[in-house]
């Protein structure tokens, strides 16, 4: 249907305004996603059917660990073990217990940076960091959790309330669980993690943290395993999400606590750089250790005799000896997945999915691919801060204003065909166009309440002529005031071919409605600097747990402070000039994070996604579903794990449960039957 627009805009910079009259065709709501039987479907349990804590009458170890106690060289397991560590229920193991001995291989494009995760370094990703950070609650199960009880997991934290007014926030840690050096974990880590690295304006956490993730809570200690968190507001319950996987995850304060300058550092750099990439033996909480790094070959992970979950049989976690990261691509991960050199990938670039699933489709494969929601997706985002967040340059600002311009914002997603974008990737079942904010087959999304602006060059152009831009010169491109044509940049990631991908198509896109757009790829860190300063003026990004979780990260969904926003950042004094639709935004993620009511809080999201979809606030392009790779020989997967919702697939199946049966057992480990050694030692130690 076509409906009939006249449009008044003034032309930018000084040009007069004038009427445009153009047949401009309806948003509508989006178009189903197209039936893909390969989606595997989770069993959903509450949270208890997963784990509890609680002592048992026995715990068991490895036999070749306990050479290290017979030794004298490791106390007994009793020993290294909490009051009542985590129990993982056997009746949630879709194989049930397993048995110790074999190594998972993984093969990553990244590579670690140095150890210090809360000085912002990168240990590589892959996976590598939920095996050696563990945090206060966890979201990765969650996928498999009843909306009923669909709450963070405990972890570190083993469990909190709140006072009656809902201001203080008590959190009980696990009581006697010890680092993988067997120094004990106390609130002296989470009281050095939340004033003195989260605390710190000088020091930035891997993944952003910041007072405002907590909603500026004021930190307290009871005692050894009890600290509360006091607010200004009552029940800022999203502050339990954001204490999991990659915010609050204290590191080992008696090992990082003297480098920092506070305690007698010398310097903030040289805090970041204390613990370097070819430091060993890294205390950590999670299941494994690093004990061995050779520069673009392979991190090895060794298991953690300190350990704090076991079974319910008692044996200590994890069933895994060994974890390998070699150190390839990304692209590289997916083929040695499916061809059985590697064991574990999230299939995630959708230009692999074919061939991926024409070989895992032989008996002979050694992988299985299970493939789960569409929770993959891109969007770009125009920058739409106007008052000199990222320092724009003339042109660029007059760019920044046209972004802020509805009519142009519109222009921008009728030139869009997504269905196109998405066929450029892969061919099939596998992406839907994707009209931007949150995703279809999530718990807040609302199909109603979201508006789509279908494909079509002549309302594009229209919407063109509607925000006071013309081709007057002729050459096929619109022009600005003074007879120059726009020249939009656009910033998206060089690391992955999907991104670059969608990046390119956007370019021609846009230039068959005559927009001419400048690509800028970056790798790594100049990307992300780039996109953190505002250095851009469209932006094409991979989605995050915001707009899938909703819970996750809330304060994200809009410019909610100074820094929340992938958008739309503050300016260099701390101001944010937001749009009437922004404001409303905020006002909905303030009273949504405020709210204790399940029917307020969906109703609060139907209006956040309207004003989202509505106004453009990010112009989505397409969406699908990731695939788990696992190597066959590998037990206690669960069923309908996707490679990112609450988190990555490595949280999420739950990897300190996953074992390899005695016979399939490959026996591949790098450092069989040793154990980390004293941090910053050479590597494992043996038992002579």
């Amino acid at each position: 249907m076509m409906i009939q627009r006249a449009a008044m805009a003034a032309l930018l910079l000084g040009v007069s305004a004038y009427a445009v009259s153009a047949d401009v065709m309806a948003p509508t709501t989006p178009p189903d996603a197209p039936k893909f039987d390969a989606q595997g479907q989770p069993v959903f349990v509450n949270r208890s059917d997963i784990a509890e804590f609680k002592a048992l009458p026995a715990y068991n170890e490895p036999a070749w660990v306990k050479a290290f106690v017979d030794a004298g060289k490791l106390p007994p397991v009793a020993e290294r073990l909490p009051k009542e560590p985590m129990v993982y229920k056997t009746a949630n193991m879709p194989d049930g217990n397993g048995v110790y001995g074999d190594v998972m291989r993984h093969v990553i494009g990244g590579r670690p940076e140095g150890w210090n995760f809360w000085a912002g370094q990168s240990y590589g990703w892959g996976g590598i960091d939920i095996g050696l950070v563990e945090c206060l609650t966890r979201t990765g199960p969650l996928f498999q959790v009843n909306a009923a009880d669909l709450q963070p997991m405990p972890n570190l934290a083993k469990s909190w309330e709140w006072s009656e007014d809902g201001k203080t926030l008590t959190v009980h840690l696990v009581e006697g669980a010890k680092w993988s050096d067997g120094a004990p974990f106390t609130t002296a880590d989470t009281e050095f993690y939340f004033n003195d690295v989260v605390g710190d304006p000088e020091v930035t956490p891997l993944m952003g943290a910041a007072p405002a993730t907590y909603s500026d809570a004021v930190y307290a200690n009871v005692d050894d395993y009890t600290f509360t968190l006091t607010f200004q507001t009552p029940f800022p319950e999203a502050v339990l999400y954001n204490m999991a996987y990659g915010n609050f995850c204290p590191g080992p304060s008696h090992i990082l606590k003297p480098q920092h300058p506070k305690y007698g550092g010398a310097s903030y750099e040289a805090f970041q750089k204390a613990f370097p990439s070819d430091y060993m033996n890294f205390p950590v909480m999670g299941g494994w250790t690093v004990v061995e790094h050779r520069p673009d070959d392979v991190v090895v992970l060794r298991r953690n005799p300190y350990y704090w979950k076991v079974d319910e049989a008692g044996n200590q976690l994890p069933y895994l000896d060994e974890m390998q990261y070699r150190l390839s691509t990304w692209g590289d991960r997916d083929v040695q997945a499916v061809a059985g050199t590697g064991d574990f990938s999230n299939l995630e670039q959708a230009e692999n999915y074919v061939e991926a699933l024409k070989k895992a489709a032989d008996p002979a494969s050694p992988a299985k691919l299970a493939f789960g929601p569409r929770t993959i997706g891109y969007t770009l985002y125009p920058n739409l801060s106007g008052n000199g967040w990222g320092e724009p340059t003339p042109e660029g600002q007059a760019i920044r204003d046209l972004n802020r311009n509805l009519d142009f914002r519109k222009a921008i997603t009728y030139a869009i065909d997504r269905q196109r974008l998405g066929d450029s990737l892969v061919k099939g079942p596998f992406t839907v166009p994707y009209p931007g904010g949150l995703y279809d087959g999530t718990s807040y999304y609302d199909k109603a309440s979201t508006v789509f602006y279908p494909y079509d060059a002549a309302s594009a152009k229209a919407q063109l002529e509607a925000a006071g831009l013309t081709d007057t010169d002729g050459d096929g491109f619109v022009n600005v005031a003074g007879g120059g044509n726009l020249n939009v940049t656009l910033l998206t990631q060089s690391d992955y071919a999907t991104d670059k991908n969608l990046a390119e198509g956007v370019v021609a896109m846009m230039g068959e409605v005559g927009v001419k757009v400048t690509l800028s790829a970056l790798t790594g860190k100049d990307f992300d600097n780039a996109r953190d300063s505002g250095k851009f003026d469209w932006i094409i990004i991979r989605n995050g747990t915001e707009l899938i979780t909703v819970v996750q990260n809330t304060t994200a969904l809009a410019p909610t402070g100074p820094t929340t926003d992938v958008n739309h950042k503050a300016n260099g004094a701390g101001e944010l000039d937001l749009l009437d639709h922004e404001k409303a935004m905020v006002d909905i993620v303030n009273k949504f994070i405020a709210s204790r009511d399940p029917a307020e809080r969906q109703a609060l999201m139907k209006d956040y996604q309207k004003l989202y979809t509505e106004n453009l606030d990010g112009i989505g392009l397409t969406a699908y579903p990731g695939a788990l790779i696992v190597n066959k020989r590998f037990a206690n997967i669960p069923a309908g794990a996707p490679i990112f919702m609450y988190n990555w697939a490595e949280d999420n199946i739950i990897r300190e449960r996953v074992f390899v049966p005695a016979d399939k057992q490959i026996g591949a480990e790098l450092h069989p039957n040793t154990l980390p050694g004293a941090p910053g030692s050479a590597g494992p130690v043996s038992v002579e």
